[in-house]
């Protein structure tokens, strides 16, 4: 992928940096940017973390009343619903983010965020929006703008959400499971995007079909029999057990599944003991799952039991002191882009952006966007398409080698946010004007 975005980029930003080719709607947006800009600075300074997005709903859905949008708040705690009907036609949804990360913001920006908050471990942390929800919610205002002044090119009923808990994959859950798609109109079409690190400002990829991972959180708790370190035949090693379990695990990717079949078994955190001489009684693994197919999730997650029952018995710990293995639920479906309407969508953007848009291969990144297709696939077409954010300069040197590119969540991640506000504006109002197109 890197390649071929290489390969782009000197045509995009040499397209990027010429006098516009005669666009009404780019203009307009070009037009919007100074208001835009401003809310985004006001967003990224003042980030709240997820089911707390309280100010930030509530300065979005003034404006989106303003717009002449019906809006509703408080769906899914903090959740945002705005209804714009007009006339016969298809519902089309779109959907931004809202929360911030428990990060500490080091990027230097003028309007960095200094804002503090406690997420659901308890401790107090700095906010930060480290996955540039801040430039999703911009674009969105800005869509609602653009749609709101041109009802006479459209006809339907426009449906634009602002979601919460993105970071935590409950929000889009919580939207539905609190009437979503009953007491709102229900999509035909679900529209999204997100802000992206791994390629230059301006330019926007898309995955056709799986896009974005299942994403399962596994912990596995291993008894053992304590003692003394000098004496371990006397006790039932939970570390050698646990370590055997960590070794074996990796074999579920590499010898039991299709070598193409794309999947992920990381153990990212094991922890047990508390001095040098002793013997645990128990050892804790904590595992991150990722694949595409529901049937790879599942093969997965009943073959971590497995080896971890397995290799207990193999240690010889009786059956009423086996590992216990917990999946956590809810956990975030895979995404997946529904080709023809992703082939829809993109042909109209690979016109209007040229030289662009490129597709690009699906990641192993989890992104709850994907319960609106799941909620109802018979009838919603989904798809969620990436912007490109890292400034130009910082691109070029990357490229060069001299200097290694942030990436999403990290302190330092400051995408050229009017760049990735005016592209992803443009790109999803045109899209709806598409959708939507009157006859």
């Amino acid at each position: 992928m890197k390649l071929g975005f290489a390969l782009a980029t000197a045509s995009a930003f040499a397209l990027m940096a010429a006098p516009a080719q005669a666009n009404e709607l780019r203009d307009a947006v070009a037009a919007d940017m100074p208001g835009l800009v401003e809310l985004y600075q006001d967003l990224h300074a003042n980030p709240e973390l997820s089911f707390q997005e309280f100010e930030t709903a509530k300065k979005l859905a003034s404006r989106a009343r303003a717009l002449g949008f019906e809006v509703t708040e408080g769906v899914g705690k903090t959740g945002v619903v705005a209804v714009m009907k007009n006339g016969a036609g298809p519902v089309v949804m779109l959907r931004a983010d809202m929360d911030g990360l428990p990060v500490i913001e080091q990027t230097g920006l003028p309007f960095a965020s200094k804002r503090k908050g406690v997420p659901a471990s308890g401790i107090e942390t700095g906010i930060m929006h480290a996955c540039g929800h801040d430039t999703h919610m911009t674009a969105w205002i800005g869509t609602a703008q653009l749609l709101a002044e041109r009802r006479d090119q459209w006809s339907g009923t426009l449906v634009m959400i602002l979601q919460p808990a993105e970071e935590i994959g409950e929000g889009a859950k919580a939207m539905l499971d609190d009437g979503l798609y009953t007491r709102f109109p229900k999509p035909d079409y679900v529209l999204g995007f997100h802000d992206a690190a791994q390629f230059p400002a301006g330019m926007i990829g898309y995955s056709k079909g799986f896009a974005l991972a299942n994403v399962d959180s596994v912990d596995v708790v291993v008894p053992g029999v304590g003692g003394h370190g000098a004496y371990p035949h006397t006790t039932k090693d939970p570390i050698v057990i646990a370590s055997n379990i960590v070794t074996r695990l990796q074999t579920l990717v590499s010898r039991e599944l299709d070598p193409q079949e794309p999947a992920v078994v990381t153990v990212g955190s094991f922890q047990a003991g508390a001095k040098h001489n002793i013997i645990p009684d128990e050892a804790r693994l904590q595992i991150t799952v990722r694949s595409y197919a529901d049937e790879t999730r599942q093969h997965l997650l009943e073959g971590i039991a497995r080896i971890a029952r397995g290799e207990a018995l193999a240690a010889g710990m009786p059956e009423d002191k086996l590992p216990r293995v917990t999946v956590q639920d809810p956990y975030t479906p895979a995404t997946y882009n529904t080709p023809e309407f992703t082939d829809r969508v993109m042909a109209g953007l690979k016109t209007r952006f040229e030289g662009r848009v490129m597709e690009t291969p699906p990641v192993m990144g989890g992104e709850d966007f994907s319960q609106y297709y799941r909620a109802d696939r018979e009838n919603v077409e989904s798809l969620i398409f990436w912007v490109g954010g890292v400034p130009q300069a910082e691109w070029e040197k990357a490229e060069k080698g001299e200097i290694a590119l942030p990436s999403l969540h990290s302190p330092f991640w400051a995408p050229d946010a009017p760049v990735v506000i005016a592209t992803a504006t443009e790109a999803m109002t045109a899209a709806t004007l598409d959708l939507m197109k009157k006859g």
